[in-house]
C-alpha cells in the first residue's frame, strides 16, 4: 500500500460466529489426532455447522479415535463456545456426524519421506507472511483492535460478568493512517446476538465499554458517537449457526491480517501441520515478525511457495517497502542461509506437531501471545539477532 493518508477497514468474529464454530471443531479434530500420534498424523477436516446439525467430512490417518468419543468431543467444544439454544446447543437435540474417512495413499506417497526422500509438501500453494509496527505485537492496528473487542467481550461472557450477550458477534474498525502510521479511530461497528430480555439501547450501553478496553485512547479522541454502530439492523436474537450455515476456513482474511496483507487463499483450520497451507503460513508470519523486530524495517511481507511432494520451497520473496534492493536480497540470503524451510524443518523449528491448534481457531492466529504449551510459537521473536547483521 503506497498511500500515506488513507482510510483502512479490517473486522473480525467471535468463537460463536458459525464459520468460527466449525473452525473450532475441525481443529478439535486435528488436536485428538496429534495428542493422540504427533508425527504420523494426518488430518483434513471440514465442518458444516447449521440447526441443530453438525457434520464433519474429510479425511485422516493415525491412530483409531472412536466416533462417539470425537461426536463427544464436538459437544464439549459447544458447551465451551456458550451455545444452548433452541437451534443449537450441545446436548442431544443438535445431531452430530462424522464422515471422515482414510487418507488417499496417493497423497500419502507423495508426502511421506521415504529411503533418501525427505518429506514433501502436503500440496501446491503460496503462503504470506506480515509484520508491521503499528501495535505491539506488531500486527495493522485494525484487525488487531478489531480482534481485542471480541476477545474481552468473549472472556467477560463467559465469565458471567457480560449478561444478555450471546456467542455470535462480529466488530468492524475503520481507522484514518496519516503519513503511514495509524492516527485515528473513524468508525467502530459492532454487531452481536443478544437475549429477547434486552432492547437495542440496553446492547448498546453493554458493548461499548469494550471500544475504550480494547483500543488506545489517543486513538479515540475524535471518535464520533454517530459512528459507533451497534446492531445497525436492530434485533440479533436468532444467530450461530441456526442464523446462518458454517464452514471451516471460510474466515481466511480475519484469520491473518484483515486485508492489510496479500492471502495465498489456503485456510488454516482443520490442517494437520504437514500441510503447508498452515505451517509455511506460520514460518511466513515468524520470520517477517522477527525482521520487523530486529529494527531492520518497519513492515515487511514475505512469500514461499511449494509443489505438493517436493521439500524445498520453490520460492522465497521478500519485500521491506523501503525501495532498497540490496537490503531486500540481502535478507533473502539471511533466510535462505540460517532456515529450514522443508515442512519437517518448520515443524521442528516451531515444535508444531502438538495439540496446539483449537486456540487458534478465533481472534486470530497472529498478534497472541507465545503459550507454555508451545502454542502460537511462530508469535516469538528469538530470531532477531539473524537479521541485526
Amino acid at each position: 500500500m503506497s498511500k500515506k493518508s488513507y482510510l483502512f477497514t479490517s473486522e473480525s468474529v467471535s468463537e460463536g460466529h458459525p464459520d468460527k464454530v466449525s473452525d473450532r471443531i475441525s481443529d478439535m479434530v486435528v488436536d485428538t489426532y496429534l495428542g493422540a500420534e504427533p508425527i504420523q498424523s494426518r488430518v483434513g477436516c471440514e465442518t458444516l455447522t447449521t440447526t441443530n446439525k453438525v457434520v464433519l467430512a474429510g479425511e485422516v490417518r493415525g491412530p483409531e479415535i472412536k466416533k462417539d468419543d470425537l461426536i463427544q468431543k464436538v459437544r464439549d467444544c459447544i458447551k465451551d463456545i456458550g451455545y444452548d439454544q433452541e437451534g443449537f446447543t450441545w446436548k442431544e437435540a443438535t445431531k452430530i456426524e462424522s464422515h471422515l474417512h482414510s487418507q488417499s495413499t496417493d497423497i500419502a506417497m507423495g508426502v511421506d519421506a521415504s529411503g533418501n526422500k525427505d518429506e514433501g509438501a502436503g500440496d501446491q500453494g503460496i503462503m504470506f507472511g506480515y509484520a508491521c509496527n503499528e501495535t505491539d505485537v506488531l500486527m495493522p492496528a485494525p484487525i488487531h483492535y478489531s480482534h481485542k473487542i471480541l476477545r474481552l467481550m468473549a472472556e467477560d461472557r463467559k465469565s458471567g460478568k457480560l449478561k444478555n450477550i450471546e456467542p455470535d458477534n462480529k466488530s468492524q474498525i475503520t481507522i484514518e493512517y496519516k503519513d503511514g502510521i495509524p492516527a485515528a479511530v473513524k468508525s467502530v461497528v459492532i454487531s452481536t446476538q443478544h437475549s429477547a430480555d434486552v432492547n437495542q439501547s440496553q446492547v448498546r450501553e453493554l458493548v461499548k465499554p469494550y471500544i475504550e478496553k480494547s483500543i488506545p485512547k489517543n486513538l479515540l479522541t475524535s471518535l464520533d458517537e454517530k459512528e459507533i454502530y451497534v446492531n445497525p439492523t436492530g434485533n440479533f436474537v436468532i444467530g450461530g449457526p441456526d442464523g446462518d450455515a458454517g464452514l471451516t476456513g471460510r474466515k481466511i482474511i480475519v484469520d491473518t491480517y484483515g486485508g492489510a496483507a496479500p492471502h495465498g487463499g489456503g485456510a488454516f483450520s482443520g490442517k494437520d501441520p504437514s500441510k503447508v497451507d498452515r505451517s509455511a503460513a506460520y514460518v511466513s508470519r515468524y520470520l517477517a515478525k522477527n525482521i520487523v523486530a530486529s529494527k531492520v524495517a518497519d513492515k515487511c511481507l514475505i512469500q514461499l511457495a511449494y509443489a505438493i511432494g517436493v521439500s524445498k520451497p520453490l520460492s522465497i520473496y521478500v519485500d521491506l517497502f523501503d525501495n532498497d534492493e540490496e537490503k531486500n536480497r540481502h535478507v533473502e540470503k539471511l533466510i535462505k542461509d540460517n532456515f529450514d524451510l522443508s515442512p519437517r524443518g518448520i515443524r521442528e523449528m516451531l515444535g508444531l506437531n502438538k495439540p496446539i491448534y483449537q486456540k487458534t481457531a478465533a481472534y486470530g492466529h497472529f498478534g497472541r501471545d507465545p503459550g507454555s504449551d508451545g502454542s502460537f510459537s511462530w508469535e516469538k521473536t528469538d530470531k532477531t539477532a539473524i537479521f541485526k547483521k
